[in-house]
């Protein structure tokens, strides 16, 4: 599971413009860098014009997932993530940078604005704390705990399974037992009674 990217844009009436952006390409080799770099931004913006005012979504792309929130402010979110990051982690994060971003950069700037501009610096913190959405995310965290739990609760209910399957042979071994007992001492009884002195 990986971020790669976590993106502000305002969305105008022809185009969307970047405002801030983020990015966590060491998973890439260092030539490819840069090109990876444009085209993800070129997507984030693609998606944002594409989007309507208070939309979500979530859009393939080759291999990656590009979640998109754009809200009725004209403000947008992106954020790129491999197809194996859950969606509503994303979406979170999302909601949590627009408030943020919202209440530090006054909306006067967002349609001039941009990267070199903006006076934002939490993307970075929040794309790396984000790196790993059971730590970073409360209900994905309860979710994995829960998970851990299950797979305890299914080994020690196996375990005692197979405690019981052990003990039914044994008292299926004590009642074979008994019985060969029972027939040896009836035996060993008759033998004794035949022998004895009078």
């Amino acid at each position: 599971m990986k971020l790669y990217s976590l993106s502000v844009l305002y969305k105008g009436s022809t185009k969307a413009n970047l405002l801030k952006a983020a990015y966590d390409l060491s998973s890439f080799s260092f030539f490819q860098r840069s090109s990876v770099q444009e085209f993800m931004t070129f997507t984030s913006a693609l998606i944002v014009e594409r989007s309507a005012l208070g939309s979500r979504a979530s859009v393939k792309e080759q291999e990656y997932l590009c979640h998109v929130y754009v809200r009725n402010d004209n403000l947008g979110g992106v954020v790129i993530a491999d197809s194996e990051y859950p969606s509503r982690v994303c979406f979170t994060l999302l909601d949590k940078v627009l408030d943020e971003f919202s209440r530090q950069v006054n909306s006067i700037d967002w349609p001039s604005g941009s990267p070199a501009t903006v006076q934002y610096t939490a993307l970075d913190s929040h794309l790396a704390k984000y790196q790993n959405p059971r730590e970073a995310d409360a209900m994905t965290k309860v979710q994995a705990e829960l998970d851990e739990t299950k797979i305890i609760l299914h080994s020690t209910m196996e375990s005692l399974l197979e405690r019981g399957e052990k003990l039914d042979d044994l008292v299926q071994k004590s009642e074979h037992l008994g019985n060969q007992s029972k027939a040896f001492y009836k035996t060993a009884r008759k033998q004794n009674s035949c022998c004895e002195i009078m």
